[in-house]
């Protein structure tokens, strides 16, 4: 007669031969390591943020990224219309002019401050710009010349950040001097800025204009490209430099000791006339420039290695179940949670070593600490000396194999692809002569 007992032992005993629910029961364990996972996750973004409004906090202090917009001719002019009881009144309008050329040359001054564990690049940069203006003539405006104040011109310049000038600009416009002011007349091209009144404009193109600005900023710095052609010249002792914006530089150099570079670019390049009236143009989106990015993105790095923990989860329990299959040795289902939890250990050691120290180091020492600890318990669990070496061997492959992926950015897709073929290629190959249905039945 079979007992509660009998009926007892042969389920356990059949859930402990079962290879089928064996297979089942890791991967429930696998989906339940990834809420811990995407904890981790979590984690790298919070990291990530604190150190993004640290960098804002001393970058408001020394200066934010700036935008260079100018320098451009601002004319005010009067239209007339009758109000609703016939009386002519008047509103007035702008006129915006831009220049006909526009050089900029200068330097950009690096540097690197520190808050607690993070690190923000500033810099200063001296700049000079030359050039002239074109008025245009009486025919290509749609303006009475009567209206127009050109006693009221103003030149102006468009700065993101007003915090980050450092001395007088001082305008040299038609051979007169002029001091800048803060504020704009208009905020058609830009929403600040410096400006001054001009007192005269010639009718040729013989409105030439110099002026220096000593200017500091954080991380990037872009210019609008308002004249009907401009050459813009920047050097700077920063070795990383990324070329972004509307326009890449026609030439440039990058070295070890810093780069240069230089962008040409006309009128034709862009999509917004020499003048116009109020605000019918943004000149926004054709800003290009430079910026100054820090090479050793940790949190970058550290969320892109996340991104493998389930990849190690399944590789690593696929060789402990293939250690049961082939050793005839049963690991507990907790043993394999202590497995998983140390693969997931390794992202938050990386995580809050490379705070301190070097990525690369950081991960050198939490990827042998990991792969010590795993091999070591693999011989202590299943007194196998042979099988704690080859994890080991493939723990070291496998960490070895994504720190040369992370390495190479460019091709991380690819490479990682590839290795995922080729491990997938070598475990059929090693299984291809088990007989799973004859092992579920006489295990």
């Amino acid at each position: 007669m079979t007992t509660n007992q009998d009926i007892v032992k042969k389920t356990t005993d059949y859930m402990k031969r079962s290879i089928t629910l064996k297979i089942f029961s890791i991967g429930i364990l696998i989906l339940l390591l990834l809420i811990p996972a995407t904890m981790i996750q979590h984690l790298i973004h919070e990291r990530q943020s604190r150190r993004d409004s640290v960098v804002s906090e001393i970058s408001q202090k020394w200066g934010d990224s700036q935008t260079i917009t100018g320098p451009f001719i601002t004319v005010p002019f009067k239209t007339f219309f009758n109000d609703t009881d016939g009386k002519t009144k008047f509103n007035v309008n702008y006129l915006h002019i831009l220049p006909e050329t526009m050089d900029i040359s200068g330097e950009i001054k690096p540097e690197i401050r520190y808050r607690s564990l993070f690190e923000a690049v500033l810099y200063n940069t001296k700049l000079k710009f030359t050039g002239n203006f074109k008025l245009p003539s009486p025919s290509q405006l749609n303006i009475n010349s009567n209206d127009i104040l050109w006693d009221k011109a103003s030149l102006s310049l468009g700065i993101t950040d007003m915090r980050g000038i450092q001395d007088k600009i001082i305008f040299s416009f038609n051979e007169s001097i002029y001091d800048a002011n803060p504020g704009l007349t208009t905020t058609d091209l830009a929403a600040a800025g410096v400006s001054t009144q001009i007192k005269t404009l010639m009718s040729n193109d013989d409105n030439d204009f110099s002026f220096e600005l000593n200017l500091n900023g954080s991380e990037q710095i872009n210019f609008t490209p308002v004249g009907e052609s401009n050459h813009v010249a920047i050097n700077s002792s920063w070795s990383s430099p990324s070329f972004n914006g509307a326009f890449l530089p026609v030439d440039h150099e990058v070295g070890k000791d810093g780069f240069s570079a230089n962008w040409r670019i006309l009128h034709l390049n862009r999509n917004y006339p020499q003048f116009w009236e109020d605000a019918q143009y943004n000149v926004v989106p054709s800003a290009f420039g430079v910026k100054l990015i820090l090479t050793a993105d940790i949190y970058q790095k550290s969320m892109r290695l996340a991104k493998y923990s389930i990849m190690f989860l399944i590789f690593t329990f696929a060789a402990f179940f293939f250690s049961e299959i082939l050793n005839k040795q049963k690991i507990h289902p907790l043993q394999y949670i202590f497995i998983g939890m140390a693969i997931l250990i390794f992202y938050t050691l990386v995580l809050s070593l490379s705070e301190y120290i070097h990525f690369n180091y950081a991960y050198i020492i939490s990827a042998a600490s990991i792969i010590l600890i795993i091999a070591g318990y693999a011989k202590a669990i299943l007194s196998n000396s042979k099988f704690a070496l080859w994890i080991f061997g493939l723990l070291t492959i496998l960490y070895s194999y994504l720190f040369i992926v992370l390495q190479l950015e460019d091709y991380a897709l690819i490479m990682g692809s590839i290795g995922l073929l080729v491990i997938l290629t070598i475990v059929m190959y090693i299984t291809r002569k088990i007989n799973w249905y004859e092992i579920e039945t006489t295990a």
